[in-house]
């Protein structure tokens, strides 16, 4: 109590100054500036809030969104193609893209025309191009549009200088095909680029930025080519650069392919059948080779060629003119998709025809006298053979035999083109043989129907005569014609051509392409003998003498047919060896080869004396 008074009595006793220092009351202007003060900061963080969530907003957020985690595609290596042996045709090498994030990409009109010459002066490309991406830009997506392929050395490091100007450009990691013997394989192999706009509406599980498989078994197979794509989580910040690495789905790599191509077998047609070409002053030919035990093609040249190294690595619109103007088509694959008049080549599937029809049996003899007449019309014959029974009538050519057993003449009443047609279809001819590539063409086998559709005309005898030797409106392919010719050295069975032999998976997982039979049992294997018999017959007697002297026996058929009015033929050479148990059938196209023969035939003779002194074949 006391000490509580003492403290009353203190302030009681106060002085008017020392009271002043105590107490120091507030002006109503003091007052009144505070609280203003207070309302006017409230005031200006209230629009800074409305300002940076309203107007600012979407920026904001799409900013934030974009420094964020990402899946970055880390691309599958494509699967490699290998021959029978192991040898190994092509390969991936290291290449670099330039690509654009559209959702990095600055809304700002005056920031994207910078950000464009900056994209023209780093990496070269066309105005054209930037000004389409920038046009048809999803602000929202996140699939990488591909600005450039293949950037160089001082593209790269011109670009690592001036990223930050360049939001939402990156460069991407990636590889392209390298072929090996390129002018040999092209047409087999084909091409990979990069995949186009309508291509990818049909594979919507693509990348603008992936590539493809264009042409051959590089388009056939991709499905098993192409892998999986992996990723890897990054933090990227606002412009779409990396700034810290979170983890790695590593890629799954392509299966690769194992051919039944015999790439030494391959490299041995292509170079008899150019030195040939190139003897003779012709560009255009195509030979195939395959194994008549199982469809298993072991070779297939098309000439000209080209070099698909120039596709895989972009193709300059100068070299493409170039080879698209070239009038011998060095594109165009002549042993799959050339459509030409078989000539006597389709003799010995008549022959089959005749006897399985009872015709003629293998004693029948027909006189040629150099020809035939009906009323005012003449078919000719090459020779006059004298009298033919239907070996010697395919070892010789003999065009008045297969007129008669074709059309009918003297005693002998005909097959006629629909029974002609029956059995030609029956061995592969008027349709695709269903080989494991593309672009393979069917061919024509007509009839009575298809002139009158076609050609507004009824059918003539004539017509049967023109196409019982191979000509008139009948066409094939070079693998066609051989697929037949298979079929008769190997006792009737049809097969599905097939050039893959096995695909291998990146876990190591083997998967055969197992042979496919088209079909088999379809005629007497006896009437197949007669007719091997026949092209035997063309070795040791006939138009393929040549041929006697190699150290195999083999049997064959020649063939010339003539297109354009110039007199100007195709020579064919089609042939099966070893004759008694064969192990390859080949076919040879000459075109344009003029009258002078058969220039088929060497090259045959060139590629079967080296190929049966190989001591992996002789042992086969």
């Amino acid at each position: 109590m006391k000490r509580g008074m003492e403290i009353d009595d203190a302030v009681l006793t106060v002085t008017e100054s020392d009271a002043a220092k105590i107490e120091w009351p507030l002006s109503r202007r003091s007052i009144r500036f505070f609280w203003w003060f207070a309302v006017a900061a409230f005031a200006v963080l209230a629009l800074r809030v409305v300002y940076l969530s309203i107007i600012k907003g979407t920026q904001y957020q799409e900013a934030a969104a974009r420094n964020s985690l990402r899946e970055l595609v880390v691309p599958a290596p494509r699967g490699i193609i290998y021959d029978r042996f192991g040898k190994q045709l092509v390969s991936n090498i290291s290449s670099m893209d330039s690509i654009l994030i559209p959702a990095d990409i600055p809304q700002d009109t005056e920031e994207q025309t910078e950000m464009k010459r900056l994209l023209l002066s780093t990496f070269g490309v066309e105005p054209e191009v930037l000004d389409e991406i920038f046009q048809k830009l999803d602000r929202k997506s996140l699939q990488p549009l591909l600005i450039k392929e293949r950037v160089n050395q001082e593209e790269a490091l011109l670009f690592l200088s001036r990223s930050r100007a360049l939001p939402g450009v990156s460069l991407y990691q990636t590889t392209e095909r390298r072929y090996a013997d390129s002018l040999i394989f092209s047409h087999l192999l084909g091409y990979e680029g990069k995949i186009r706009k309508e291509e990818l509406a049909m594979h919507p599980e693509y990348l603008l930025t992936d590539s493809i498989g264009k042409q051959g078994l590089e388009k056939s197979y991709e499905t098993f080519l192409r892998g999986k794509h992996g990723f890897r989580q990054a933090e990227v910040d606002t412009l779409g650069h990396v700034k810290r690495e979170l983890g790695i789905v590593q890629p799954t790599p392509g299966s690769d392919l194992i051919l039944n191509i015999d790439a030494d077998l391959q490299k041995k047609v292509f170079d008899s059948l150019q030195t040939l070409l190139e003897k003779k002053g012709l560009r255009q030919a195509a030979a195939i080779a395959i194994d008549p035990r199982d469809g298993a093609v072991r070779a297939l040249v098309s000439l000209p060629s080209f070099d698909n190294n120039l596709f895989a690595e972009g193709i300059s619109s100068k070299d493409y003119q170039a080879l698209a103007n070239d009038p011998a088509l060095p594109l165009f694959n002549r042993a799959l998709s050339g459509e030409y008049p078989p000539g006597s080549t389709i003799k010995p599937v008549l022959a089959a025809a005749a006897l399985a029809e009872g015709i003629v049996d293998e004693h029948t003899k027909i006189e040629s006298r150099g020809g035939i007449s009906v009323g005012n019309f003449f078919f000719g014959d090459w020779k006059a053979h004298g009298f033919t029974d239907i070996r010697r009538a395919i070892a010789v050519s003999s065009d008045v035999f297969f007129y008669s057993v074709g059309g009918g003449y003297g005693g002998i009443r005909g097959l006629g083109m629909d029974r002609m047609k029956k059995y030609e279809n029956l061995f592969g001819y008027g349709r695709v043989t269903g080989i494991d590539m593309p672009s393979e063409a069917d061919g024509l086998i007509p009839d009575p129907r298809w002139k009158q559709d076609a050609v507004g005309e009824r059918w003539y005898i004539g017509d049967d005569y023109h196409a019982a030797i191979g000509q008139g409106f009948v066409l094939a392919t070079p693998l066609q014609v051989l697929n037949s010719i298979a079929t008769i050295a190997n006792g009737g069975t049809l097969y599905a051509p097939k050039v893959v032999s096995q695909v291998r998976s990146s876990d190591g997982t083997v998967t055969p392409i197992a042979p496919e039979v088209i079909r088999k049992d379809f005629i007497d294997p006896n009437i197949l003998r007669i007719v091997r018999e026949g092209m035997r017959e063309t070795v040791t007697k006939g138009t393929a003498q040549s041929l006697n002297t190699l150290p195999i026996a083999v049997a064959g058929k020649t063939g010339t047919a003539q297109f354009g009015n110039d007199k100007k033929t195709h020579g064919w050479f089609v042939s099966f060896a070893p004759y008694d148990h064969p192990t390859l059938t080949m076919i040879v196209l000459v075109e344009g080869q003029g009258e002078e023969g058969y220039n088929a035939v060497p090259v045959t003779r060139d590629v079967y004396e080296w190929y049966f002194s190989r001591p992996e074949i002789s042992s086969e």
